[in-house]
């Protein structure tokens, strides 16, 4: 589950023992719209990667030898496998072997709040596409689900992602159910036919589709669609930094 805040670009999971470091990071990424969580124990940070969905994860390797472990654990998860990995590191050899394990970013002591900056500066648009990917919107349009060898279905969307959707339906949607999901997303106006298949319903009538194939325009425009929706609930600051680092 992702509990980032509607206005802030993402989350990111901080593990380090280090309170200046962690302080250094934090007010960075903050300045950014970013929400940080600090961890101190590996065991307790494992625990919240594996229930959580971040956008971004700070791994101090001066915490242990837990810390590459930690690093590969991200990069094996279901949930945060694709997370901007930033590692804190104390010499060339940590960073080398901190690149080799899959960080994305090393962020190498002593800090100062430049080369932070300019480290979170090149990531940002990785934190922000990482934070859309995942991005619900909650919209209600009628959606019709054309089965092959049964009825229409008929219902209501309740949001929509770039790989799927949640509707209501009085018909009752076994996992497992293929269909195609056509449905018209409001202002802009766009069409969309997806080929889909049920991932899971709940008694109150509510089905969760998964989009397993969408035609490559298709899947820009909807992109598109929902990065627009997204950065109204953006801050001023963020807006000032998509024009500033030409993400927008």
């Amino acid at each position: 589950m992702n509990t980032t805040s509607p206005n802030r670009v993402g989350t990111v999971l901080l593990v380090s023992r280090d309170e200046i470091a962690s302080r250094q990071v934090t007010d960075a990424m903050q300045q950014l719209a970013v929400s940080v969580e600090v961890c101190v124990d590996i065991s307790a940070a494992a625990d919240r990667l594996s229930r959580r969905k971040f956008e971004g994860v700070v791994i101090d390797l001066a915490i242990g030898g837990q810390g590459i472990v930690c690093l590969e654990h991200v990069r094996a998860s279901a949930s945060n496998r694709t997370a901007v990995i930033f590692t804190l590191t104390s010499s060339s050899q940590e960073t080398a072997h901190a690149l080799k394990a899959g960080s994305s970013f090393v962020l190498q002591r002593p800090l100062t709040s430049e080369s932070i900056g300019h480290t979170l500066k090149a990531a940002y648009g990785l934190i922000t596409r990482e934070r859309r990917r995942y991005f619900r919107y909650p919209v209600a349009v009628p959606v019709v689900l054309n089965r092959k060898t049964a009825p229409e279905v008929f219902g209501q969307t309740v949001n929509i992602s770039e790989r799927g959707m949640a509707l209501t339906t009085l018909t009752p949607l076994a996992p497992g159910t293929e269909a195609t999901a056509q449905f018209t997303l409001p202002d802009p106006l766009l069409r969309i036919t997806a080929e889909s298949k049920t991932c899971w319903n709940n008694e109150k009538g509510e089905v969760g589709l998964s989009f397993h194939f969408l035609p490559s325009d298709l899947a820009s425009q909807l992109q598109s669609w929902l990065a627009q929706k997204l950065e109204k609930n953006y801050p001023q600051l963020v807006t000032d930094k998509f024009r500033e680092f030409n993400l927008s």
